[in-house]
């Protein structure tokens, strides 16, 4: 069945102590891959509109030499603001720490996924990717309380000695909206789906984050 995925990714290449960062490439190729797999038509959008950086830490992934209609994908963005919701079916926000600094406090980002969701329309992200989540409402009350969910957790965050980098701990700022928590060890798989949001806990649970849109999708 075909289906029009919209992937929204961070412009936000440096950190506020200055080191390199972006988007976590296996978050995003991996889901990207897989839904050309499914047949699915992809676009690529940043809020300016630019190429997004990738994460050097996360280059490796690339290296392999697996992903390079991602890394083509990658190159080919769109400016937001200029696309219309009412044509995708779905929204995936990929990670990387990127998105803590720009997606977290993104307007116009945030009516999109309120559009998404007054439709009833799939809401996914993994990893850092849920920040995009923080400015988004339903109905004036921020749009993650009740939900159950997960991202990046503050124990991955430390495990990973990134403290020195973020603006705000991620699990942190969602259970302070309200959201419902749902975290496993560090480097675990874990997804929670809940009505239609799905989202994943870190790059490690990017296959399962990427088949699980595809499930849903296809009911």
């Amino acid at each position: 069945m075909t289906r029009n995925i919209l992937m929204v990714l961070t412009n936000t290449s440096i950190t506020k102590n200055g080191k390199k960062t972006g988007v976590w490439f296996e978050e995003f190729a991996v889901p990207y891959t897989k839904f050309l797999k499914e047949g699915y038509y992809i676009t690529v959008s940043t809020t300016l509109g630019d190429i997004p950086p990738i994460d050097p830490a996360s280059c490796y992934f690339a290296e392999s030499g697996n992903y390079k209609m991602a890394e083509e994908g990658i190159n080919n963005t769109k400016k937001l603001e200029t696309l219309d919701s009412t044509d995708y079916d779905a929204i995936v926000l990929p990670g990387g720490h990127g998105p803590m600094f720009d997606l977290a406090k993104d307007i116009t980002l945030a009516k999109k996924l309120e559009e998404f969701n007054n439709k009833s329309k799939l809401i996914a992200a993994i990893c850092h990717g849920p920040a995009g989540l923080l400015k988004a409402c339903t109905n004036g009350e921020p749009f993650v309380s009740g939900r159950r969910l997960t991202c990046f957790t503050n124990e991955e965050e430390t495990v990973n000695h990134k403290e020195d980098i973020l603006p705000f701990y991620l699990e942190d700022r969602l259970k302070e909206l309200g959201a419902h928590f749902i975290k496993k060890l560090p480097g675990e798989i874990n997804i929670v789906e809940d009505a239609n949001l799905i989202t994943g806990q870190n790059f490690q649970s990017s296959e399962a984050f990427a088949k699980a849109i595809i499930k849903w999708l296809s009911r």
